[in-house]
């Protein structure tokens, strides 16, 4: 058994400030048959979450550790990590082995063993270890318990079979190389892992693989997509459209003047750099003294936390599948955040506007995991009741949000206080930088490029000589749609990766260059 540091802040594992408890068990001391089964119900991860920790020399009280731990004999960790070795091989189906690590917290020993979520789930376990047993089981995570899968949840959990969330797969069209070691020390640095004191001297297979973003067989390991999209400089060059697009429209999205600013790069890197440029650049508070009172009134006309809340919710559950970036847009009245597909059509759009959704199962449970070791997001469904609670107590209008019946996308938006668009209306002075007089202009040059033959988004960027599928490219093709100037080829499929535009009568005769209607601009 390795016996390396793991990729957590221990301290964060007994305190559960980023593990949340229906990831974490605690054992007061050493017992097989119970630790077979949490390991079971860690590796079939029936919600997405990731997997978890069993922790053994600590006593559990109310679903939480009691400390100081009650720890035990470290003479007895080899026998434990040979039997935790043994019980993989032979007490689960298909086998399934944990990392380990030992740690001294107030001068006891206690042992960690990591259960990432499993790749070949669904996975069962003997029911009971004693000699004459041939039961084996199912078990799953409810809560904070470990239970044994019956009726619909076992049917469930078959259903999973052989099915590995996007990010938790490996790439075969990368390589280890394409793993940045300095990205990789500065995130174990910031969250505080034990890990990190190790890091410099490990190799890029070992350091990878006891954080769980290396997969695939030994002798030909590659990275995951998780590993590839926070510890790679340019993870667009694997998964297209992973950008982040702010777009500024100073007379709302009818006018002809935009700003637009593309963030590419590590997700958790452009995550906060969109958000950091839009709270400079965008969010402005309001303060109003009255001659009858000391105390000024204060509000923001969008809430800083209800946009970092809305821009890490879309960049935690947008599908990397999808050719298609976050997009957030912002107008004098409204700021807007749109991400592709939308949420589960298990979850009801009334209770998600309620904010009383409840997500059973996570689309990108790796994703997850790293932003909230990173702390921009807590999980657990709680981001869409905090955008209703601050915007509430700004005095902003509730939030809308939107899906199709297909559930092809998301929208979010945060409409702004009412008092400060009155005053910046009054004031004349609106937030925003240069504007550029874009949208006409590319509206015709997708009518001139669509005079051959029909186009996906993906060919007009060739075509247009685009360095990716902008938002002002694809604004342009949703209002020559909306406009009745192109149509799809596969109407009835509108999310298909197969999907073309063309002209239509009416948008054969539209100026555009080269076309019939006009010539160049």
């Amino acid at each position: 058994m390795m016996n390396p540091a793991l990729p957590v802040n221990i301290d964060d594992l007994l305190r559960q400030r980023t593990i949340e408890g229906e990831r974490v068990e605690y054992k007061a001391g050493w017992n097989p048959e119970a630790v077979l089964h949490t390991l079971c119900a860690f590796a079939n991860d029936f919600h997405n979450l990731g997997g978890g920790y069993i922790v053994i020399g600590v006593e559990e009280s109310y679903g939480g550790p009691v400390l100081p731990p009650k720890g035990i004999d470290p003479r007895g960790f080899e026998t434990i990590q040979k039997e935790v070795l043994r019980l993989g091989y032979h007490g689960l189906q298909p086998q399934y082995h944990p990392l380990s690590a030992t740690y001294t917290i107030r001068d006891r020993s206690i042992l960690v063993l990591w259960a990432p979520g499993g790749e070949m789930r669904p996975y069962k376990a003997k029911v009971s270890l004693a000699k004459d047993s041939k039961e084996w089981g199912y078990f799953i995570r409810r809560n904070s318990s470990t239970v044994r899968a019956k009726g619909a949840d076992e049917r469930e959990l078959l259903g999973l079979a052989a099915t590995v969330p996007f990010d938790d797969r490996y790439n075969q069209a990368a390589s280890l190389d394409d793993l940045s070691p300095r990205l990789i020390r500065d995130f174990l640095d910031e969250v505080g892992s034990e890990l990190a004191k190790e890091a410099t001297g490990l190799s890029p297979q070992v350091l990878g693989t006891r954080m769980n973003i290396i997969g695939g067989p030994s002798e030909a390991p590659f990275p995951k997509n998780v590993g590839l999209l926070f510890f790679n400089d340019a993870p667009q060059r694997f998964f297209p459209a992973t950008q982040i697009d702010v777009v500024w429209f100073p007379e709302g999205p009818g006018g002809d003047r935009f700003d637009e600013k593309v963030f590419q790069g590590p997700l958790a890197r452009i995550t906060r750099d969109a958000i950091d440029y839009i709270n400079r650049n965008y969010i402005k508070e309001t303060v109003v003294k009255h001659p009858d009172r000391p105390e000024a009134e204060r509000f923001w006309n969008f809430p800083r936390a209800a946009v970092e809340e809305a821009v890490v919710n879309a960049v935690y559950h947008r599908s990397y599948e999808e050719r298609e970036p976050v997009e957030v847009r912002i107008t004098p009245e409204d700021l807007v955040v749109l991400s592709f597909p939308g949420p589960d059509r298990s979850i009801s759009m009334q209770a998600l506007r309620a904010g009383k959704a409840v997500c059973r199962r996570y689309r990108n449970r790796r994703i997850g995991e790293f932003l909230k070791e990173l702390d921009l997001t807590e999980g657990r469904s709680t981001g869409i009741p905090k955008i209703l609670k601050v915007m509430k107590a700004n005095g902003s209008p509730p939030p809308e949000i939107e899906s199709d019946e297909d559930r092809t996308s998301f929208l979010l938006r945060l409409p702004v206080h009412p008092r400060a668009a009155k005053l910046a209306r009054t004031s004349g002075v609106q937030s925003g930088g240069q504007s550029g007089d874009q949208s006409g202009a590319r509206s015709k040059q997708i009518l001139g490029a669509l005079q051959g033959a029909p186009q996906s988004i993906r060919e007009l960027a060739v075509t247009l000589d685009l360095r990716a599928r902008t938002g002002s490219l694809r604004r342009a093709v949703s209002d020559l749609l909306a406009a009745g100037l192109i149509e799809y080829t596969l109407p009835d499929k509108p999310r298909s990766r197969l999907q073309k535009y063309r002209l239509t009568p009416k948008g054969r005769t539209a100026p555009g260059p080269g076309g019939r209607g006009g010539g160049n601009e």
